[in-house]
């Protein structure tokens, strides 16, 4: 298997640049348009941040800008870690026991087109959810920012998907496909929890407070409240960095996973 475990072994060679574009915007819109038309999936990854962001933020702190501009940062992470979890952590888990990576990697695509492609539809659909919240954050909210804070919240949210893009093939490339769904969800949840994505770490224990430091979400999640806030949390490239290892690592150990079950 290759570089990226899981493409094919056609020659690069093979492809010039334009071909390859070419097979890579395909691959990556089907990918979209596969997931987009499975309900199980599209319907709880596109809904569930709005509606808990309606409720919670808007009709249950009515009157209380603070809750609601806190949690548009906030359910923005929420929201971008579905896409990348379950598409990579159960697609996978599926795909790989159905031997259709076995499939890819024979097929006549560019090498790592399979991987680009989820992690195109995962950005998408959390672009998708983040113009869903900032609707909602600026008519129902009352949020006003400027637009480079809009713009830049949407680019950290977007790009933030990577991290759990790389934990949902760290889940993928190991668990079997049933259990991958209960398997997603017994870290999906709690993560967002223990990161302070629904309750203010101030408001829970200390110990979790002092343990959020080891969640990817919480470092996205303080990224974004810099932007819509403006308050100092700690060095910007202290997060970065973290995300950065957290991405590389659980990437590279997927990788030799999935080349130890091909």
């Amino acid at each position: 298997m290759n570089a990226v475990a899981i493409s094919n072994d056609a020659p690069i060679a093979a492809y010039g640049t334009h071909q390859a574009l070419i097979a890579y915007a395909l691959e990556a819109k089907t990918e979209f348009l596969r997931v987009l038309r499975t309900p199980s999936f599209a319907i709880p990854s596109l809904l569930f941040p709005p509606m808990f962001y309606l409720l919670f933020a808007i009709l249950l702190n009515r009157g209380n800008p603070g809750a609601a501009q806190y949690l548009f940062a906030t359910y923005s992470v929420f929201g971008v870690m579905g896409p990348g979890l379950f598409g990579f952590g159960v697609g996978v888990a599926i795909e790989r026991e159905r031997g259709w990576l076995a499939l890819k990697r024979v097929a006549p695509m560019p090498p790592g087109a399979y991987l680009a492609s989820k992690m195109i539809m995962a950005a998408a659909f959390a672009l998708i959810i983040y113009l869903m919240l900032a609707a909602m954050a600026y008519t129902l909210g009352g949020i006003r920012l400027e637009l480079g804070q809009w713009l830049l919240l949407g680019t950290i949210t977007t790009l933030g998907v990577l991290p759990f893009c790389a934990l949902g093939l760290l889940i993928g490339s190991r668990v079997s496909a049933a259990a991958a769904p209960a398997f997603v969800n017994f870290i999906y949840l709690p993560m967002a929890f223990l990161s302070g994505l629904w309750v203010p770490l101030t408001m829970l224990p200390a110990f979790i407070g002092q343990m959020a430091v080891l969640w990817p979400p919480y470092h996205l999640a303080l990224l974004a409240l810099s932007v819509t806030s403006g308050d100092r949390v700690g060095p910007i490239g202290g997060h970065l960095l973290y995300l950065g290892v957290f991405t590389v690592v659980c990437f590279a150990i997927a990788r030799r996973w999935l080349a130890r079950a091909s």
